[in-house]
């Protein structure tokens, strides 16, 4: 049966037999893809939580679909009809592919190890120092090793033409004075660069820090080789080059841990008991789930010939509840003067002393 069937593809004519072949290579490589699959989802669990099989499925599902084709093309390639003319073609062309689709691959299983580590450290703690160190270097690395692996796909797809080997090794002799003239003319953005590994490891910010610049609060939402992403807390973008965090001053408060201290100013007649204020001002902070019972205190901080600046000094875990907190404080404590001691309110005081007024009058 075998010798019959070999004597009917020795009568096909070579395109169809070339087509059946890339036919049978190609759907089979989507079979084994969508088999492989179907068993992975199956193990996965449910599909709303992090699992490194959902992970698999979605970083590689979409390079597999091109590389397993790809990959039994080309094994079945020798045996394909092809004229002596267009076999280096074709068989140039597909190596290529498959370069390229191999390339897609590793950098499916990078994100995938990508997502494994930012599930692992998660931002969603309230002290999540340790996870924002992790996430910064982790994005350099990322950005890192995919560059490179471009790279050398680019160089391997390159030096398999022998003329562009040729070209390669006489480019080669030129290399010392092209490398001092690009030195010069990219001076600005290799500084770029080596200031973002510096932040990278020495990480003077990081991914979610919260930092003051330019007079802006905000959050750091992205860190790239040459750049840094500030979410701004009404939803502007604030893009500053990197080298900004090396060569200028700025604000980060949480650069050892999430949590801060919070302040409110209150400024009241002389008239206010302070005693008072003080103990409605920590049946307050006890009532909130803001405060994190760390650091509380009320304080006469400074007088004027009107008034005395009154100082509420609390804590809280992070920034965005310390905020929260001040504001509730502030609220509360002035509602508090308005209906007990409204007098205590600044005013401007004028003495008017009795006067000899003519009888007249």
């Amino acid at each position: 049966m075998w010798n019959q069937l070999t004597e009917q593809a020795d009568h096909l004519p070579n395109f169809l037999w070339n087509l059946i072949l890339a036919g049978i290579a190609i759907l089979s490589g989507w079979l084994i893809k969508f088999l492989v699959a179907f068993f992975l989802r199956k193990s996965a669990g449910n599909a709303n939580e992090y699992s490194l099989v959902h992970s698999i499925l979605l970083r590689l599902g979409k390079p597999v679909n091109y590389f397993l084709p790809l990959l039994l093309l080309n094994m079945v390639l020798p045996i394909m009809r092809f004229k002596p003319k267009f076999a280096p073609i074709l068989d140039k062309a597909l190596e290529i592919a498959l370069t390229l689709a191999f390339a897609t691959v590793i950098i499916g299983i990078v994100k995938v190890l990508e997502d494994y580590v930012y599930h692992t450290y998660d931002l969603k703690r309230s002290n999540n120092l340790k996870e924002r160190k992790i996430r910064t270097q982790l994005q350099f690395i990322r950005k890192l090793v995919i560059s490179i692996i471009l790279i050398l796909t680019v160089c391997a797809i390159l030096l398999s033409f022998d003329g562009l080997r040729k070209i390669g090794a006489g480019l080669l002799t030129g290399v010392g004075v092209s490398g001092i003239i690009i030195g010069f003319a990219a001076q600005k953005s290799l500084s770029n660069l080596l200031a973002g590994f510096q932040i990278a490891f020495t990480q003077p910010i990081r991914i979610d820090d919260v930092l003051v610049v330019e007079g802006e609060w905000g959050r750091v939402e992205e860190i790239t080789l040459t750049y840094v992403v500030l979410n701004i807390w009404d939803q502007r973008k604030l893009i500053l080059p990197i080298n900004y965090f090396i060569e200028k001053p700025f604000q980060n408060w949480t650069r050892t841990g999430s949590e801060i201290l919070g302040t409110a100013f209150f400024y009241l007649d002389y008239t206010i008991p302070v005693a008072e204020l003080r103990t409605v001002y920590e049946n307050l902070l006890a009532q909130s789930p803001l405060w994190d019972k760390r650091v509380k205190g009320l304080q006469v901080t400074n007088t004027s010939e009107r008034t005395i600046e009154i100082r509420a000094l609390m804590s809280a875990n992070n920034s965005g509840d310390a905020f929260d907190l001040r504001c509730y404080i502030r609220e509360h404590l002035i509602k508090y003067i308005q209906e007990h001691y409204p007098d205590s309110l600044p005013k401007t005081r004028t003495h008017i002393e009795k006067a000899d007024w003519p009888a007249s009058v």
